[in-house]
C-alpha cells in the first residue's frame, strides 16, 4: 500500500537518488541497508519483482512526523529527468564536490523516487506548527546514495543533496 493512500500522513515532497541500473540492489540488499538506518525507523515492508530485484519499501519515522516510500523507476522517464537536471544544474555555481557528482550523472539510467510524507493528526492547518523532522528523509537519501553509489538530488531545486 501506497502511504498516498493512508490518511494518517500528507506527501509533502520528492527527492531523487540518481545510479547506473547496474547498481539496483535487490529486495534482501535493501532490506539489509535499510537495517543499518539509526533507531526511529519502523515497518520497513520491502517489495521486490519475482526476480528478487528491488521494486520499492515504506518506512515509518514516528519521532520525526514522517513516512518515506522509496520506488524504483527506470526508462525513458529517468533519461528524460536527467538530461532536464543537467540542464539545471550547469547553470548553477557548484563546489567541487558538486561538480564531481555532475560528471557522473550522464551515467546514471535509473532512479529511486523518495517520496518524503508528514504525519498528520487531524485536516492540515496551515496555522498549525510543523512538526515535520527532515533529519529521517536525510538519512534515507545517505543510505540510498551510499547503497547505490549514486546521487541525491532535489528536483524542485536541482540541487545535489550533502553525503
Amino acid at each position: 500500500m501506497s502511504t498516498f493512500e493512508d490518511d494518517r500522513y500528507q506527501w509533502r515532497e520528492t527527492y531523487f537518488v540518481l545510479f547506473p541500473t547496474a547498481r539496483r540492489p535487490s529486495t534482501k540488499a535493501m532490506r539489509e541497508a535499510l537495517k543499518q538506518l539509526p533507531s526511529g525507523f519502523e515497518d520497513e515492508s520491502v517489495r521486490g519483482d519475482d526476480d528478487g530485484e528491488f521494486e520499492s519499501a515504506t518506512l515509518y519515522a514516528p519521532d520525526a512526523f514522517a513516512a518515506i516510500d522509496v520506488a524504483y523507476v527506470c526508462g525513458e522517464e529517468v533519461a528524460e529527468q536527467i538530461e532536464e537536471l543537467s540542464g539545471d544544474v550547469n547553470r548553477m555555481v557548484l563546489n567541487d564536490a558538486q561538480k564531481e557528482k555532475l560528471k557522473h550523472l550522464d551515467e546514471c539510467d535509473a532512479r529511486f523516487d523518495v517520496l518524503h510524507f508528514e504525519k498528520v493528526e487531524r485536516e492540515f492547518d496551515e496555522e498549525e506548527e510543523e512538526m515535520l523532522d527532515p533529519s529521517a528523509l536525510l538519512l534515507v537519501l545517505a543510505r540510498l546514495a551510499e547503497l547505490t553509489n549514486g546521487i541525491a538530488i532535489d528536483p524542485q531545486s536541482g540541487t545535489f543533496m550533502a553525503d
